[in-house]
Parts: structure tokens; sequence; C-alpha cells
């Protein structure tokens, strides 16, 4: 960054860090002691969708990769278009494999990202329930290399617990890189893996 870059306040775009995903593990267990809520095994990587051959073709290896896991307990990986246009690649663990499905996420990610498809790239999430039910979700927003909590509350409508995400932002803020800018917390609703 320049110095004409500073004096007109442009910043550089912070470049994404897929390894900040195998932080989630450790920090699930921080989760768990803080506020009670265990992995449910569900995670997915959302992306803006592309027309054409190549990003097909990506598409298709990347599932193939995934479903080629021997170890694969349950559904295979699957893909879902959300109401907003939006495409998720959906993995399936047991909730006591949260590494394995942190292993999915990074591999649906890295392969998009060396086809050249980096830029379609939105975000990840993990899913997360507590004994009450409530249900919450880690979101690692690829282009910016952070971590954000998603917590909708029970019911109809679209309202989310925020007392929750700021309770989860306060027990998590050692263990992953979570997103100081509260505007950028965007809610997922209806995110498949939630």
């Amino acid at each position: 960054m320049g110095l004409l870059d500073i004096l007109l306040g442009r910043t550089k775009p912070v470049a994404p860090d897929l390894d900040q995903l195998f932080g989630l593990p450790s920090a699930a267990v921080t989760l768990e002691a803080a506020s009670g809520f265990t992995p449910t095994g569900s995670g997915a990587v959302c992306f803006a969708t592309v027309e054409g051959a190549a990003f097909e073709q990506t598409h298709r290896e990347v599932q193939a990769l995934l479903d080629a896991d021997a170890d694969r307990d349950g559904p295979p990986v699957r893909l879902q278009r959300d109401e907003y246009g939006y495409s998720w690649l959906v993995s399936e663990r047991s909730p006591d494999e949260l590494h394995l499905l942190v292993n999915d996420l990074h591999a649906v990610n890295a392969s998009m990202e060396v086809n050249g498809f980096g830029p379609q790239l939105l975000c990840s999430l993990a899913g997360f329930r507590d004994g009450e039910g409530r249900t919450l979700a880690l979101v690692y927003l690829y282009k910016r290399g952070t971590w954000f909590p998603f917590a909708p509350l029970p019911g109809a409508g679209q309202r989310r617990d925020n007392a929750l995400e700021l309770q989860v932002k306060a027990a998590l803020g050692n263990d992953l890189r979570v997103e100081q800018d509260l505007s950028r917390w965007f809610p997922v609703w209806g995110a498949p893996g939630l």
C-alpha cells in the first residue's frame, strides 16, 4: 500500500486465509464450555452461481472428491440453491466428526480457489445446537478471512438472537479471528447446514 492509497483512504482487501477454518474444532470446545452449543455435523459452503462448463466441471470434481471419502457415513455431499440464487455445497458428518467436516469445507474452498472461482466464494458455515434446541452457525467470510456467529431465533419470522451472538463473539475471541465490524455479520436465513 502506497502513500497515495493512505491519503485517499483506500485500503487493501484482506486476503482469504483458508487455514482459519482449521481453528473451528478448538473453537467448538470453547463454545460448548461457554454456552452449551455442540456441533450438529452439518456444514456448507456458499458461492455465487456461475454459468458455464468450467464452473460446472469444478463443481462436479469437488463433489466427486468429497463423495469418494470411504469413511463418510450418511448422505452424500449435495448441491442446493437458495431463494436468493446462491448455491450451497452441503456436507453432513456425524456430530463428533467436526474435524472431517472442516476438511470438507476446506477442500471445497480450496478447489474453487485453485480453479479460478475464488471471487465467487462467499462464506462457509458449521451448524451448532444446544440442549434447548437453539441453533447457531459459525460463519466464515471468505473475502474477509474472519468469522461471525449467526443465531436465528426459533419460530416464525426472521429474527436474530443478538445477545447470544455477542456472547459467542466474546467467548471465541481467542480461538477464531472474529469479524469486528458487526455490519458484516449478515444473516444467512434458511442456510442449509444450519
